[in-house]
């Protein structure tokens, strides 16, 4: 029998091998469909891939550790931010001063864009700890008008910051971000987030959901776990800024008011709290309706509120309920002999 040191091994290299596939498909997406469809569905493949980071990474707090936090939107703009000023102040200039020709140019951007991304990811991360070392200790409404503040403050913060632009923003950021990186990041963060719950951690996580005095009681220690799915989802949210930040080329603090966050919170509940699955379709969904509702015109946000609102009547565990998707929905599994 296999000890478990050989499991973890192979599930991990399986782990790597199906996400070198999945890098595979992306890159091959990115050469043929990406500039058949041109830049404005290109333009919202992009936005869907952003969303499903933001989605996933709030789900590992909110429907996966029962946190409700409504700050989502200040790890991202500090992400965001930090990568942006990497980019402009330091990295970029360097890059423009090297005479390269056009192949290694564009690898080396590639380079720069992981470098800043990581950077934007982890000062976000560590925004995340400080925050969440002293607020977690709190629970439900508290909780959440803690992360509110918190989100405001950062966002305040950052106006008030003539360095990165203030209350003019953010421009002249390089365009790094392409349709590869923003699926590849999505893809990164779905396996990390997914790989975490099937751990014990991902189990303690689960307890604190249910009841956190009876985790409590049975040895986990609560503060640990949730400030852990805290920083690994504000480590997402500060990646997803990043890349908004190099495709828009233009960053502004009315991008990420408490109105975002609360956006980012309906994707984890219309998707269905705990459901990875639900997040990646509840964002892709609600960041393509808006755009189809435009024959709509003055009746679109309307019509857009509207439906929300008889998804929550109808089905208010959202569209998963918990469940992920699982290819025996497709596939017809085997006869047992």
């Amino acid at each position: 029998m296999p000890n478990r040191l050989t499991v973890s091994a192979s599930s991990t290299q399986r782990t790597f091998t199906w996400y070198a596939l999945y890098a595979l498909v992306i890159m091959l997406l990115s050469r043929t469909v990406v500039g058949w469809v041109g830049a404005y569905y290109e333009q919202i493949l992009i936005f869907i891939g952003i969303n499903i980071t933001l989605a996933v990474s709030l789900n590992l707090v909110l429907g996966f550790a029962g946190q409700f936090s409504i700050g989502h939107a200040g790890f991202m703009a500090l992400g965001g931010y930090s990568s942006a000023a990497l980019s402009y102040f330091v990295l970029n200039p360097a890059l423009m001063s090297l005479p390269l020709d056009g192949m290694l140019h564009a690898v080396l951007e590639n380079v720069a864009l992981a470098i800043v991304l990581f950077a934007g990811g982890i000062a976000a991360a560590i925004a995340g700890l400080l925050v969440g070392i002293p607020t977690l200790r709190l629970r439900g409404d508290y909780l959440a008008i803690a992360t509110l503040g918190m989100g405001e403050i950062i966002r305040v913060v950052i106006l008030n910051t003539n360095f990165v632009g203030g209350a003019r923003g953010f421009t002249d950021i390089p365009r790094w971000t392409g349709f590869t990186w923003v699926y590849l990041i999505a893809g990164a963060c779905v396996l990390v987030v997914r790989n975490l719950i099937a751990s014990t951690s991902g189990r303690a996580l689960t307890a604190l959901r249910e009841d956190e005095d009876a985790a409590a009681a049975m040895g986990i220690n609560t503060t640990r776990h949730k400030v852990m799915a805290f920083v690994l989802g504000a480590f997402f949210a500060g990646m997803a800024g990043g890349l908004l930040a190099h495709y828009m080329q233009y960053l502004h603090t009315n991008s990420f008011t408490f109105l975002r966050s609360i956006e980012i919170v309906v994707f984890v509940v219309l998707g269905g709290g705990g459901s990875i699955t639900g997040s990646i379709i509840a964002a892709a969904v609600l960041t393509v309706l808006p755009e189809a509702l435009r024959v709509a015109q003055s009746w679109r946000m309307v019509s857009y509120s509207l439906l929300l609102v008889i998804m929550m009547l109808t089905r208010p565990q959202g569209l998963m309920g918990g469940r992920e998707f699982h290819w025996s929905w497709i596939l017809p599994r085997r006869k047992q002999a």
